[in-house]
């Protein structure tokens, strides 16, 4: 590995753990993850060996059968997957933001039932805001929740849903006015609903259908869907802590997770960018010389790196500030902005560099090209990031004039 994004102050054990995800990276991840990736597979054989190593467990704490590891940990994980292939920490990025909701915010019951076998990667997790009518603008969410009994009565239809198929537990955001008179504002009335269901597609449970894998762009591999709800039975402690009304509190606490995941998603994407980049920049001869000895290369290898670097930095900024216990909301929504534009503008460099050959789907960094452009949206899109950036820095710097 190349000098680029080394994070300072790790452990013996965080190094270790690094150093066995680097390896699974360049043994099992790259060699396949272009041919995967054309053919939009499900990587079962890499999932397969992510949960040999332990890493549906690493932030699930160790009572339950985790491994206790640190958000910092976690991003520099995704970090190095993401490097090998960015749809791959799709799939544990949705598993740990429950895992991270039930740990927070769970009763101990739904702790001791659903933590082990997420520690043990035999339940997947699956998280679900967006609607087709909404992406950011959450506190428009339509689907619902009816109490009927000890039970609630979901129906709705949700959208972009990461692991919906290939998930057996979906963490389900919906109105529920229940206890919350007419004229309460729209954020204090969302209940987050555990729902399990089974693996696939098609009606997965009575009332719950994933209809199927969405086509995109990019980012394949994993699969994303839709998730409808038609008078969806319930249990009441299914509700996450096992009050109504806390569900948006508890989703933009995962979501804090999510967006340093997706920083650090940003990073091994651009970090993959920058090395194929140079290795081709070096392999690629023009006017009797590699293209790397023409100033002009050298320039932009130059701003590529240093945009590794400070990007990097930022994500493990934020990974720090979660971790000791403070509101990262800033540094969350600063990583994750600038992670993904940087991101997008590192992979157009590299593939710049390739030329012509950047087009072709022999080259790696035609899969990126493809694949960076969800950085900016995923998480909440660079202009929702600048709105939390200025509201904090407001707060921060209020005028006492």
């Amino acid at each position: 590995m190349a000098r680029l994004a080394q994070t300072a102050g790790l452990t013996d054990v965080q190094q270790e753990i690094l150093a066995t995800v680097r390896d699974f990276v360049d043994k099992e991840i790259i060699p396949v993850a272009t041919e995967l990736e054309h053919r939009d597979e499900y990587p079962q054989q890499i999932v397969d060996g992510l949960k040999e190593l332990g890493l549906f467990g690493l932030m699930i704490p160790e009572e339950y059968g985790g491994l206790g590891e640190s958000l910092l940990t976690y991003a520099l994980c995704v970090e190095e997957i993401a490097r090998g292939w960015m749809s791959v920490s799709g799939i544990i990025n949705t598993h740990f933001i429950v895992a991270y909701m039930l740990k927070q915010h769970g009763t101990q019951e739904q702790k001791d039932h659903f933590l082990p076998r997420m520690a043990a990667g035999d339940i997947r997790g699956a998280f679900s805001m967006s609607e087709p009518g909404l992406g950011s603008d959450v506190s428009a969410i339509t689907s619902k929740a009816v109490k009927d009994g000890e039970e609630y009565v979901l129906n709705g239809q949700k959208m972009w849903l990461t692991n919906g198929g290939t998930s057996s537990l979906v963490a389900v955001l919906v109105r529920s006015d229940e206890g919350h008179p007419e004229g309460t504002a729209p954020h204090k009335s969302m209940t987050t609903f555990l729902v399990e269901k089974e693996p696939g597609f098609g009606e997965v449970r009575p009332g719950l259908t994933i209809p199927g894998k969405i086509d995109k762009m990019g980012y394949k591999g994993v699969d994303t869907t839709e998730l409808i709800m038609d008078n969806l039975r319930i249990p009441a402690d299914r509700v996450l802590g096992g009050v109504t009304g806390r569900g948006f509190y508890q989703m933009m606490d995962g979501v804090e997770v999510g967006r340093v995941n997706v920083a650090a998603r940003g990073c091994g994407v651009a970090q993959r960018a920058f090395e194929l980049g140079v290795q081709y920049a070096q392999q690629r001869h023009t006017f009797g010389k590699a293209i790397a000895q023409h100033q002009a290369i050298q320039f932009k290898l130059a701003e590529m790196a240093t945009k590794v670097e400070a990007a990097h930095a930022m994500m493990v900024n934020a990974a720090r500030k979660k971790d000791s216990g403070e509101r990262n909301d800033l540094e969350a929504g600063m990583a994750k902005y600038l992670a993904s534009e940087y991101c997008k503008e590192v992979v157009e460099d590299a593939f710049r560099i390739h030329g012509g050959y950047g087009f072709s789907k022999e080259y790696e960094i035609e899969r990126l090209y493809r694949e960076a452009p969800m950085l900016l949206i995923g998480e909440g899109t660079a202009e929702i990031q600048k709105m939390i950036i200025g509201r904090r820095l407001l707060e921060e710097y209020r005028f006492q004039g």
